[in-house]
């Protein structure tokens, strides 16, 4: 576009494992979804030079072309990148940079979570994912701080369906839970194989889980491996996702702390129903298509979901409300695609100025 500021997007994170922040950074912040805007794309060919370029060259071009702006949706803006101030647009996931320091391993306590204060505390706008994110986030930036919510279009991407899933039977002493996320502290994912287990002594004795993520830090993986009924996947291809949603008769997250929950919503695809702690994120992501839980009680839990199986049409049930779910949450993401098109346009433009 003649005129138009360059606008970088870093992408230095992406390109070695592809979960949650990698997807929506490559479907949110790529050159189609930006389009028709002149966007510039950061990339990096190792862990040392996606620190180099965001701790100095992107910050470099920002000192460089007075008027490009720099846009960070996966790792926080580095220090430096911070200094300019409105010229630098993070997208917020979520904050247990902040909220949860307990739950960080070495890396992020190091690297990330100082850049990520600093720019919380300094800039002026950000994009984020869910009303959860901007609320947290209010608490923590400044009083004048613009928030504008840019909200993932969610997309088949497991291609699953949902056909002849309603005429399943009920299953006789089983239940198979699936759990998708990096197993680390924060995921909280000891809970949900302890559900599993007060569901195996609840009268569904075949309960299990199949976990797919890649091993993160800390000792859960172990404790995972010697827990009944639980399966560790390691980080899997998307067609084996598909074929583990597709064979599941739920999904659950038992998260402590999650922005938004994205697999949450593409599992909907399957026509999966989703157990998920009672928090405000997930009411949020879910409406009234999820089962609500205490993830701290497995026990009240369990009784939860058995009560969900016991009802006669749970699986059609389940799947009218995905497929309502996703129609609700698509029309949102859609129009904060449009909104955040205009503000970026706005910024790289010359009708206002990113201050």
């Amino acid at each position: 576009m003649a005129g138009q500021a360059r606008v970088i997007v870093d992408h230095t994170h992406c390109g070695r494992h592809v979960t949650g922040l990698e997807r929506i950074t490559l479907e949110l912040f790529s050159r189609e979804a930006l389009a028709p805007l002149d966007i510039d794309i950061a990339t990096s060919a190792s862990v040392p030079d996606m620190i180099f370029k965001q701790s100095v060259a992107l910050p470099f071009e920002l000192a460089r072309d007075r008027r490009a702006i720099l846009v960070c949706p996966g790792f926080p803006p580095s220090m430096p990148a911070s200094l300019f101030g409105a010229r630098c647009l993070p997208y917020i996931h979520d904050l247990f940079l902040i909220t949860r320091p307990a739950d960080l391993n070495r890396r992020a306590k190091l690297y990330m979570a100082p850049a990520f204060r600093f720019a919380v505390k300094r800039l002026p706008r950000f994009l984020v994912n869910s009303e959860s994110t901007r609320d947290e986030l209010r608490a923590h930036c400044r009083p004048d701080a613009r928030i504008q919510l840019y909200r993932p279009c969610v997309r088949n991407v497991f291609d699953l369906d949902p056909s002849g899933r309603a005429d399943r039977s009920t299953p006789q002493g089983a239940l198979r839970l699936i759990a998708l996320g990096t197993v680390e502290p924060r995921k909280n994912l000891l809970a949900a194989a302890a559900i599993v287990s007060a569901l195996r002594v609840r009268g569904c004795p075949g309960a299990s889980l199949d976990l797919v993520g890649r091993p993160g830090w800390g000792g859960d993986m172990d404790a995972l491996a010697a827990s009944p009924g639980v399966t560790l996947h390691g980080y899997q291809p998307l067609d084996r996702v598909r074929d583990l949603l597709q064979t599941a008769d739920a999904l659950i997250s038992t998260s402590h702390d999650e922005g938004l929950g994205l697999p949450l919503l593409e599992a909907q695809y399957a026509g999966l129903p989703v157990i998920a702690p009672d928090k405000p994120v997930f009411r949020e992501v879910l409406g009234e298509s999820g089962l609500y839980i205490d993830a701290a009680d497995p026990a009240a839990a369990a009784d939860r979901v058995l009560a969900l199986i016991s009802r006669t049409g749970w699986r059609a049930a389940a799947e009218a409300a995905a497929t309502e779910n996703l129609d609700r949450w698509n029309g949102l993401a859609a129009r904060d695609h449009i909104e955040t098109l205009r503000l970026l346009a706005r910024l790289a433009g010359a009708g206002e100025s990113p201050c």
